[in-house]
């Protein structure tokens, strides 16, 4: 977007110095869900902080009041609540809903893909974003990237898992294509919302969960159930959550007021990780030396077998799926290129300067 431009439109007393931007036009009121609880402050609180700069960017026009799950829709119901118009939007996350496209998955991580900052370039710079738009053009629905967590873990687990077998039969809360993959290495696998997480962990429902990372995590307090929390987050190296907007309440929004939704969303994804790399070194330090929880790595042959198992997944996908092949093919050539980039530089740096203590 020219700045310059969206700063004229503006107005000339946003020009000035130290002023708040404030917009002219219609008064608008949005009704917006949210997959994700109030608890989980930084998740959550991406689209209130994009309802609040909104708000103050048009001087009140143009205002997104915000419905927790519960409230109209239950977590996993916002994609059909946009689409069936019962709230204008949506802060989601696109791979709840493979079932209905599987490509969807790429609107939010798979399995051994890109890290939270080539996500970012791959939508932004390299393509993504555009696919994304025609994969969901058919579900009336405009996508705007809002929210990215960096890295996740690999979740908390009742009970050790040191090999593949060790896999088969558990009962584990994951989504997405990770999910797939985890169905293919004989994990019982189901999809819940935030809030159910929790109480299914709690009362035996499931034996291992997968959510987001040390903070979310102990803020949801899944360290009181399950001991054992595991790394790496194969599934979701990179995690971009999704501001799904119903297509006609876009297009009827004044461009002055499109323009200033997707700068919001925009500073809120890059203030929404920050956040994250601030909050989870210090949240991983209490959940293992004021609570006790055993830190363990995935062993070699579960990373092995779920590389496998991705591979084989993402490639019969693109055979079956035309949209898919399309999308996957644009992630796979960015992918090519960025990860000899950052394993040779900054992979470098990072196996040499973070074992070390500091100077």
């Amino acid at each position: 977007m020219d700045r310059r431009g969206f700063l004229g439109r503006l107005g000339p007393q946003s020009a000035a110095r130290g002023a708040a931007p404030v917009v002219s036009g219609p008064r608008v009121l949005w009704r917006v869900a949210s997959s994700y609880p109030r608890s989980l402050d930084i998740l959550h609180g991406a689209v209130e902080y994009v309802a609040d700069r909104v708000e103050a960017l048009t001087g009140g026009r143009f205002v997104l009041r915000v419905f927790p799950p519960g409230e109209i829709v239950p977590g996993l119901g916002v994609m059909d609540a946009v689409q069936q118009r019962t709230v204008h939007a949506g802060l989601t996350a696109g791979y709840y809903y493979v079932g209905k496209n599987p490509a969807f998955a790429f609107d939010t991580a798979i399995p051994f893909g890109l890290s939270a900052r080539q996500r970012l370039a791959w939508l932004h710079r390299g393509g993504g974003r555009d696919l994304l738009r025609e994969v969901y053009a058919d579900f009336a629905i405009h996508p705007i990237p809002l929210g990215s967590t960096g890295a996740q873990m690999g979740g908390w687990f009742r009970e050790p898992v040191d090999s593949v077998a060790d896999l088969r039969g558990l009962r584990m809360r994951i989504p997405g294509i990770g999910g797939e993959i985890m169905t293919r290495l004989g994990v019982s696998v189901q999809v819940l919302a935030g809030a159910d997480v929790y109480p299914a962990l709690e009362r035996g429902a499931i034996d291992a969960t997968e959510w987001v990372g040390p903070y979310d995590d102990e803020r949801l307090g899944l360290h009181e159930i399950a001991r054992r929390y595991y790394y790496p987050g194969w599934w979701e190296p990179g995690v971009t959550t999704t501001l799904q907007v119903g297509r006609r309440a876009y297009d009827e929004l004044p461009r002055v007021y499109r323009e200033v939704l997707e700068t919001a969303c925009r500073e809120a994804t890059s203030m929404t990780l920050a956040r994250y790399d601030a909050a989870n070194p210090a949240a991983l330090r209490r959940l293992v030396r004021d609570h006790g929880v055993e830190l363990l790595p995935f062993s070699a042959e579960i990373l092995e077998a779920s590389w496998r198992e991705s591979r084989s997944y993402l490639e019969e996908r693109s055979d079956e799926d035309e949209g898919f092949r399309t999308v996957y093919a644009s992630f796979r050539r960015f992918r090519s290129l960025a990860f000899p980039y950052f394993a040779g530089n900054e992979l470098a740096y990072a196996n040499f300067a973070f074992p070390r203590r500091e100077p």
